[in-house]
């Protein structure tokens, strides 16, 4: 018999408070490998929250993390990024006035010695030509890599801001939002790019407020209201409107 896999992610008891506010109260998740979790709950939910813990932009006050079965530390994001869990938060954090691949590189530059190695030079060729190369993994087709950030469209921005994660390897993409504001041809693409993601075994959670999203792409849904889960079910053993129900506390008992 075929030994059971740990989760590549499991957060026990997380819990969060700013000042007299409790945002989380301990919240359990996991997250398999190669899994799409969809992340849903109305406006102040605690969704935001739990993903800025699980990305080490602030710290849980209390609350455990195992990743493969390893208890962790994620206290700031380089941790969160050392164990490969890219955020792509839901206003890009993409930089208008520069074009595409400097967006792309943001941090972490591409050099060339120059003068014997005293200097070191952008590689801005090689920053195009690499740029280039990850959007079309994600079979996303832009003219040109020094196209401004401000030229492109809702979809294209989003595209972006997912290569530059992509970058990383990650081991889990966490999409807060990435269909916002978006036209439907360019959704179903980040639909396609998700679900190759999954082919490519990196775990995904989606947050979103569209709800056909989740049942388009997900394998299983968590529902938070309140600060707390109430609802963790296979896509295929609930329905949009089951869903709706635990957002808005009105689950009924054959539910």
């Amino acid at each position: 018999m075929e030994e059971k896999r740990e989760p590549l992610l499991r957060m026990e008891n997380v819990s969060k408070s700013f000042s007299h506010v409790q945002a989380l109260f301990g919240v359990n998740l996991e997250l398999q490998h190669g899994e799409v979790l969809g992340l849903v709950g109305d406006n102040g939910a605690g969704k935001s929250t739990l993903i800025k813990i699980l990305s080490g932009a602030i710290i849980a006050d209390e609350g455990k993390f195992y990743f493969d079965g390893t208890e962790v530390k994620i206290n700031n994001p380089a941790d969160a990024r050392r164990l490969g869990i890219e955020t792509i938060y839901q206003y890009f954090a993409l930089v208008d006035n520069q074009p595409i691949y400097i967006n792309i590189f943001m941090g972490r530059p591409r050099t060339k010695p120059m003068l014997g190695g005293f200097i070191q030079r952008l590689d801005k060729r090689r920053m195009e030509v690499e740029s280039r190369e990850i959007l079309e993994g994600l079979k996303i087709k832009i003219p040109s890599m020094k196209e401004f950030v401000r030229n492109l469209s809702g979809g294209q921005k989003q595209a972006v801001a997912i290569g530059r994660a992509v970058f990383f390897n990650p081991k889990i993409l966490v999409m807060d939002e990435p269909t916002s504001g978006l036209a439907v041809k360019e959704v179903d693409k980040i639909h396609e790019i998700i679900k190759d993601f999954k082919q490519k075994n990196v775990s995904v959670i989606f947050i979103t407020h569209r709800l056909q999203s989740i049942f388009a792409v997900c394998d299983r849904v968590v529902v938070l209201r309140g600060g707390k889960v109430v609802e963790n079910r296979m896509i295929s053993e609930t329905t949009l409107e089951q869903v709706v129900r635990a957002m808005f506390g009105l689950l009924k008992k054959e539910d």
